[in-house]
């Protein structure tokens, strides 16, 4: 039987549902609301390996955990931690442990001017021989890694008579561990699994709104961003200075537009080869850097850039946006939809393009999350599925974890959630689609990669809700499809669900009952793996 680990990934993908009332709220109104909700649970699991061979496994799990949020006028945000330690009966098994979740929030300086703001995430995924992805909660031990994520940075907003002025700086840090192996095809290159990166970025921005004093709204801005990946020594940079008109058609719609100058280069070293010609592997599993040889150049774009397109905004509950232009050589497309029909229910979609390693990609949807929301969790080992949803906005974190090879790559996809409250019920769902072209310089150990496409379809849903005063249900479940470029890898589909029960023995004692079934299906795996799994515990909050 295969070793299965239970990842906690908690707070990851979760679907967040808003606060809608304080969603609508102008910050100047809010007022200061702090909830602190700490936990340890006990829990017995049972393990059902369905196929290929039928088989169990039972283990101990001790968890302990935090779920906390602020909001107010001058701070706000959201962290769920959780940190477990899985007791083994079986001798072929160990004991493990892992920390997990995920954290975003604010806090004004200066009100209303200078507000500094950061972002945090820890989970275990999946990795394939393909290099893909996967927040599966039926982790073979040796196919386990661990990601941990940060940021954070400050954010100036201020005027100077009817003139605008934004400014931003953001630095982030990304780490993944390397699985213990990697199961390729016979014939196929090995994966060098994606280590660290350190990302910055800047901005700034003056401009009038239109009427202020002209008719129409102008704007001058630059920015600059740059990440540096470990593996090979990449690096990504982009520099680029514009102006942008906004001119009013209707009191809801505007055309937008903007032409300025960008610099784009993505670069690294070679591999270190030994006397045989191949590529020397570090104890860590990657490949080894050759810090004598000069850096080359992957990709470079540098000239024109432009984009154009409408903003539709008729009421503080719904925008919408389309851009269309030309960035990296070639065609862009990027925009985003929301829209809140009521104070208990919200839509949002967000198409984007760029080009970042993995660490950046991360950082980034970190600083998209909302500041507020309620973590919907796997009911029964923690993990979520797909994407985060609020007032606030709307981000998927699956496709920025899609693959953790270490190659930088250009990834275009759009993602969309749903959530909505009725009577003691929520509910949501969330979909979204990525695609990664890598980038690579030729003559190098990476130059297999580059061009290579990957691609990630994943969705998720959830519904819970209270059954009387002392008891509540909550039900999820998950599917992704990962389907590879690189010659021979194949494809990999994951999709579960679950759900729990919980009823309240005491003020602060509840009795916990969970079930859930998982399944993947991977072309490099010679058999499929499904599971079942139950879940009898007992949880105490303080």
């Amino acid at each position: 039987m295969k070793r299965l680990v239970f990842a906690t990934g908690t707070a990851l993908c979760a679907i967040a549902l808003a606060a809608p009332a304080h969603a609508q709220e102008s910050e100047e109104g809010r007022t200061q609301r702090t909830t602190v909700q700490p936990y340890i649970e006990v829990n017995q699991i049972g393990v059902v390996t369905l196929s290929p061979d039928e088989d169990g496994v039972t283990y101990t799990q001790i968890a302990a955990g935090v779920d906390a949020s602020v909001t107010g006028r001058n701070t706000g945000g959201t962290v769920s931690i959780r940190y477990e330690y899985n007791v083994a009966y079986d001798d072929d098994m160990a004991d493990s442990d892992t920390v997990s979740g995920v954290a975003r929030g604010y806090a004004s300086v200066i009100p209303q001017v200078l507000t500094v703001e950061a972002g945090a995430l820890a989970t275990r995924t999946r990795v394939d021989g393909n290099g893909g992805s996967t927040l599966n909660p039926l982790n073979g031990e040796d196919s386990e890694s661990r990601v941990y994520s940060g940021y954070a940075g400050p954010t100036l907003n201020t005027k100077a008579g009817d003139v605008a002025i934004a400014a931003q700086y953001q630095i982030g840090y990304t780490r993944a561990e390397a699985p213990d192996s990697l199961v390729t095809a016979p014939g196929a290159d090995p994966i060098d699994v994606f280590d660290e990166s350190i990302s910055q970025r800047a901005s700034v921005h003056v401009g009038t709104a239109p009427g202020e004093p002209l008719p129409i709204g102008v704007g001058l801005g630059a920015g600059w961003q740059q990440e540096d990946v470990s593996n090979l020594d990449q690096r990504v940079r982009d520099a680029h200075v514009r102006g942008d008109v906004t001119i009013p058609v209707s009191p809801s719609i505007a055309l937008v537009g903007g032409v300025g100058y960008e610099d784009v280069e993505v670069s690294s070293r070679d591999a270190l080869f030994d006397t045989n010609g191949d590529p020397v592997i570090g104890d860590d599993g990657r490949l080894v850097t050759d810090k004598s040889q000069p850096r080359q150049i992957a990709f470079e774009a540098d000239g024109l850039i432009w984009d154009a397109g409408v903003v539709w905004r008729p009421s503080s509950r719904t925008s919408f946006e389309a851009h269309y232009g030309r960035r990296y050589d070639s065609d862009t497309y990027y925009g985003s939809f929301a829209w809140a029909p009521n104070s208990r229910s919200s839509v949002n979609i967000s198409a984007y393009d760029s080009i970042s390693g993995f660490g950046g990609t991360i950082n980034s949807a970190l600083a998209n999350l909302p500041t507020e929301f309620n973590v919907a969790r796997n009911s029964l080992t923690g993990d979520l599925g797909g994407c985060v949803s609020s007032l606030e906005g709307s981000q998927c974190l699956t496709g920025a974890l899609g693959s953790v090879r270490s190659s930088v790559f250009r990834s275009r996809g759009v993602s969309g959630s749903y959530t909505t409250a009725v009577g003691r019920m929520t509910a949501g769902v969330g979909a979204g689609y990525d695609r990664r072209r890598f980038i690579a310089p030729d003559g190098t150990v990476l130059a297999a990669a580059n061009g290579v496409t990957d691609e990630a379809f994943y969705g998720s849903l959830f519904l819970s809700g209270e059954l009387g005063r002392r008891a509540n249900f909550s039900t999820n479940a998950y599917a992704t499809l990962l389907q590879s470029g690189f010659d021979q890898q194949g494809d990999v589909l994951a999709v579960g669900a679950s759900a729990s029960y919980n009823r309240s023995v005491t003020d602060r004692l509840s009795v916990r009952a969970a079930v859930a079934l998982d399944h993947i299906d991977s072309d490099l795996d010679i058999e499929d793996l499904t599971a079942a799994s139950g879940l009898l515990g007992l949880r105490y909050g303080f």
